[in-house]
């Protein structure tokens, strides 16, 4: 089979590029450095010949509302547009679990997302994750005041990059079935111990706070809308594993 995986250089996309060429399938990364502007649109058609179906792990790092939304409807609708005029039979996008429960942020361009793929002329997968085991070391040091690095207060359920990636691929194969079941991680942490471990791991010594986040998002963080509900599927893989596999700095 031939996929195009949109995002490939990314943290989840490296893994659906590995998986799936493992897997023996032909696989196309819709990347710049293939000559593909997602945002723009350029490059598509002739990255999507012959193309059986497109795996979209695209994400941005804004976590302002409007920018995200501007970011996920631009690549959500040149990639229906281009699939559709190549005629590829299965577009698969990733979500978040609890995206629609904790509006805001990031989140509000994630349900954009979904929207148009729902809406759209391709048939499709949605599989919902939670967050992954690095989005710890993505907090780390990304606020501070002062001495202290800043989390917020978060309820949330680890899962493997990896893993997730084996469950795209898995539904990439097959028929799209809509809305797939959920995948959530083995156990659900608080994010200031998760970002306190890896401080440890990598020798950063300075003290990490959990504060509460104003509006929906925030309470969503706070009150586990962001975990996964019953019926989900879990992988195996826990936050510790992942953590021993990170680097300590160097002269820390």
């Amino acid at each position: 089979m031939k996929i195009a995986v949109a995002g490939g250089t990314g943290m989840v996309g490296r893994h659906v590029v590995d998986v799936a060429r493992a897997e023996g399938h032909e696989v196309v990364v819709l990347s710049r450095a293939a000559g593909v502007d997602l945002t723009g649109g350029e490059g598509l058609d002739v990255a999507l010949a012959g193309v059986d179906v497109v795996v979209d792990v695209t994400s941005t790092a804004t976590q302002d509302a409007q920018e995200s939304r501007r970011f996920f409807d631009a690549v959500t609708r040149h990639l229906l547009a281009a699939e559709e005029r190549a005629g590829v039979g299965h577009h698969v996008a990733l979500g978040i679990v609890g995206s629609d429960r904790a509006t805001g942020g990031y989140y509000a361009g994630k349900v954009h997302q979904e929207q148009l793929v729902e809406s759209g002329a391709v048939p499709w997968t949605i599989l919902r994750a939670t967050q992954f085991h690095e989005f710890a070391q993505q907090l780390h040091g990304q606020v501070t005041l002062g001495p202290f690095v800043l989390v917020p207060v978060m309820r949330s359920e680890p899962v493997a990059a990896r893993e997730v990636a084996e469950r795209l691929v898995a539904l990439a194969v097959g028929r799209p079935t809509g809305r797939a079941t959920d995948l959530g991680g083995p156990d659900v942490r608080r994010m200031v111990d998760m970002v306190r471990a890896y401080a440890r791991r990598v020798g950063d010594r300075r003290p990490v706070l959990a504060l509460p986040l104003p509006g929906p998002l925030g309470r969503g963080m706070r009150n586990g809308a962001l975990l996964t509900r019953d019926g989900a599927d879990h992988g195996t893989t826990g936050f510790e594993t992942w953590l021993s596999g990170v680097t300590p700095r160097a002269g820390r």
